[in-house]
């Protein structure tokens, strides 16, 4: 069945118009109908209603976290571009609370399909938004959401080009002028081994900091088989497979390795980089036009430097380690593991838990508190950061920060439908794709 047959028969218009553009024009008239005011409602000690954006395995996950979060919250509404993804999330979810009830109460007519899914759920009577569709869709997905006065949890990445990127620090703005929350999905800087670490590297136990190394090298994702099924458009094709296709997941650099990214930015205290050079290929991967491997180098105004190897093949050393040298030691962190060695040594000896877990945690008892914390600043520039190493890899060109933020790049298809012609492009060439 294709995505138009199923928007039929849930009721939901399929081919949903155009451009970015568009895209929030239409997110602005649907947020114009919900009954909050350009604030959320104070949520201390009420309900916290939640919604799902995106019901794939993390959205599922997502929401299960913000569930055991908070006693006093409730998932009500899911979208998905698939019906059946909500229905499988949907029975993952039920499964984990059955001995609670009360705590899922998503009806059939507060189940949304469509590529306007999004719009419905922000429509509905939710506090608060857990954002998990592929990355390409985050950012008009964000800032709708801020536009309808809601608290957010946005998965990394957040956005997959410069143009996305510039929007959700739009967004990022504008929900720190409504005192909406944003909560980012890069969970490494809620791991509790990282962060006292971090804190240690902070009061000088390794000294100045120099350099650091970071490697998430894996075997290939297996989640999608990448054969497109007969009766499949170009875009449902592209949908069920979207870690293949750059426009929708950024690349293996921006999917996984930005959240080595976003390590690398946390150590240098959320500085940008001034430039970046990197390489890549693709070798054994055979589907959409993502690569996978990279290498990138990003220097600092001050001469330091971080260096990023990412590769996901079969048969190859595995590893995801971060490297931090400093002038008096060096920190290393493996697995959900930190040490310092050096002039004093220190390993984590505290407690472990899950990151993910932690950062719904926290984020709910904030909101309890009358807190309205907003990672977004940092989200989007870790996720430029990416971006940035991403564009350098594929035009085998320096880029510095400056290109980063004011990039033309914007990879959206426009005009989308289901029914389009959405052609897959030859995938980068390095000395050959143009730096736009």
């Amino acid at each position: 069945m294709t995505p138009r047959s199923l928007d039929r028969e849930n009721g939901v218009k399929p081919p949903f118009p155009t451009s970015r553009r568009r895209f929030l024009q239409t997110s602005a008239l649907a947020a114009a109908t919900i009954p909050f005011t350009a604030r959320a409602r104070d949520i201390a000690a009420e309900k916290i209603r939640i919604g799902l954006i995106g019901c794939g395995g993390r959205g599922a996950g997502a929401a299960a976290q913000a569930l055991n979060a908070d006693s006093n919250t409730v998932l009500v509404a899911m979208g998905d571009v698939f019906p059946e993804q909500i229905e499988k999330s949907l029975r993952a979810i039920r499964t984990q609370f059955e001995d609670k009830p009360g705590r899922v109460e998503v009806k059939d007519d507060m189940k949304f399909v469509g590529l306007d899914a999004y719009q419905k759920v922000l429509a509905s009577d939710v506090d608060l938004v857990c954002i998990a569709a592929p990355g390409g869709f985050r950012p008009l997905h964000l800032k709708a959401a801020v536009e309808a006065g809601k608290h957010v949890f946005c998965e990394k990445p957040m956005a997959v080009d410069p143009a996305g990127a510039r929007m959700v620090r739009e967004a990022a703005a504008l929900a720190e002028k409504k005192r909406l929350a944003i909560r980012a999905g890069f969970n490494m800087r809620f791991e509790p081994a990282y962060r006292e670490a971090i804190q240690r590297i902070r009061d000088g136990q390794i000294g100045d900091v120099l350099a650091v190394y970071s490697t998430r090298m894996g075997n290939p994702l297996t989640r999608f088989d990448g054969v497109r099924k007969p009766g499949q458009t170009d875009l449902e094709w592209q949908l069920r497979n979207w870690h293949y296709f750059s426009w929708l997941s950024g690349d293996y650099i921006m999917e996984i390795t930005v959240h080595s990214v976003d390590k690398i930015a946390w150590i240098y205290g959320d500085t940008p980089p001034v430039r970046c050079i990197g390489t890549g290929a693709r070798q054994q991967i055979k589907v959409g036009d993502v690569w996978d491997q990279f290498d990138l180098t990003y220097e600092w105004a001050d001469g330091r430097m971080a260096f990023l190897k990412t590769r996901y093949q079969d048969g190859c050393h595995n590893s995801h380690d971060d490297l931090i040298l400093g002038t008096k030691g060096r920190a290393v962190f493996v697995g959900y593991d930190a040490k310092i060695l050096g002039e004093k040594p220190w390993r984590y000896q505290g407690q472990k838990g899950s990151s993910h877990q932690v950062e719904h945690d926290e984020l709910f008892a904030d909101l309890r508190a009358g807190r309205t914390p907003n990672d977004g600043t940092r989200m989007a520039q870790s996720t430029l950061m990416g971006i940035m190493g991403r564009m350098a890899a594929y035009t085998g060109r320096e880029v510095t920060w400056e290109k980063a933020l004011s990039s033309n790049l914007d990879t959206f298809p426009k005009n989308l439908a289901w029914d389009m012609a959405l052609p897959v492009g030859e995938p980068p060439v390095a000395g050959r794709t143009p730096l736009i």
